[in-house]
């Protein structure tokens, strides 16, 4: 249901009376790294190009949720630099009315070239994905040697200025464990939040097990040590992560406790994959088929009517650490991270 705000805005409440403002849209399921938490080595089938969401498609969409009071974006692959013009596709949703907010996920490795023309285009916050700063880890993680590459699409940003840059790092345990302080020291040193998300079960090869998480009190516990680090209050209600800041003042961290501390109970956003499946959870087994309505012909209610349908029925969390867990059949490439 919608209501509207003190600012007039539509406020979409999905069956739970969460409140939902994010919509995270993936733009291709390639992508030019293999990283072991998210896809194999090798032999991955991607979609044909003409089963994706064409630019207009994916405005079309984002008018219709911007009614309802979604007012920020988030754009995730696959790695969405890989989808050709994607600045043209930013300026397109920037222009959308109601729109607020428009953010992207990547790996780095293409940004130095396109980071101007992003935020040309309106692009104005970017989460970025680096999970070691060893040369030999970050090859073994992403199956790629090219941490070079990234460190200089990481500077362009910098000089460019977004408005916000972070830094994503996946936790393995008895892997993540030696990089973690040097993470944090680049991101005090760099003014970047760095961000450690617990590994969660969304990888192609089905290796993980609960054994092979490293806890978000795990890596506080880490830090602390070296950086004590306070709780900032109710950080959860704003975003996916717990946020602690530097008791010296110098920046901040974020623990996204996806597995041991879920934050279901606050989630605001739902999914979009690139072949135009509604997805209103990280997990969902279920799917809504967008895409099917648009190229049917159907009209912004119905279209409207349809993700309200999929609200009523958003999963309260999702089950990791109940026994009944199922996995989704798509990996995270394949989803939008």
């Amino acid at each position: 249901m919608s209501v509207l705000t003190e600012n007039n805005r539509p406020q979409l409440m999905d069956g739970m009376g969460r409140t939902i403002v994010n919509l995270r849209i993936s733009v291709t399921d390639r992508c030019n790294f293999r990283c072991t938490y998210c896809m194999p080595a090798d032999n991955v089938e991607f979609m044909d190009r003409d089963k994706l969401l064409t630019f207009e498609e994916i405005t079309r969409i984002v008018q219709v949720v911007s009614k309802m009071g979604i007012y920020r974006l988030r754009l995730t692959g696959g790695e969405p630099l890989l989808r050709k013009s994607l600045p043209v596709l930013v300026a397109m949703l920037a222009a959308v009315e109601g729109i607020e907010d428009v953010a992207m996920t990547t790996n780095a490795f293409f940004l130095k070239q396109q980071a101007q023309s992003l935020k040309d285009a309106g692009l104005k916050r970017l989460n970025i994905s680096l999970d070691a700063l060893d040369q030999d880890k970050f090859t073994e993680v992403n199956r790629r040697d090219c941490l070079t590459q990234v460190l200089e699409g990481i500077a362009e940003a910098r000089r460019v200025g977004f408005k916000s840059i972070k830094i994503n790092a996946v936790a393995v345990k008895n892997f993540s464990e030696s990089e973690i302080i040097k993470l944090v020291e680049m991101g005090r040193e760099q003014d970047l939040e760095v961000r450690f998300i617990e590994f969660m079960p969304l990888d192609a090869d089905k290796i993980w097990e609960r054994g092979k998480v490293l806890f978000g009190h795990e890596i506080v516990d880490i830090i602390n040590k070296k950086y004590p680090l306070e709780p900032i209050k109710d950080s959860l209600e704003i975003g996916p992560a717990s946020e602690y800041k530097f008791t010296d003042g110098k920046g901040k961290i974020g623990i996204i406790t996806a597995v041991s501390n879920p934050f279901c109970d606050y989630c605001n956003r739902i999914r979009m994959t690139a072949d135009g499946k509604l997805r209103t959870c990280l997990f969902s087994t279920n799917e809504h088929n967008l895409k099917e309505l648009i190229r049917g012909g159907a009209n912004d209610e119905e279209i409207e009517n349809k993700i309200r349908e999929a609200l009523v029925i958003k999963e309260p969390g999702h089950k990791i650490n109940l026994d009944d867990f199922e996995r989704p059949t798509r990996a995270m490439h394949a989803i939008g991270g």
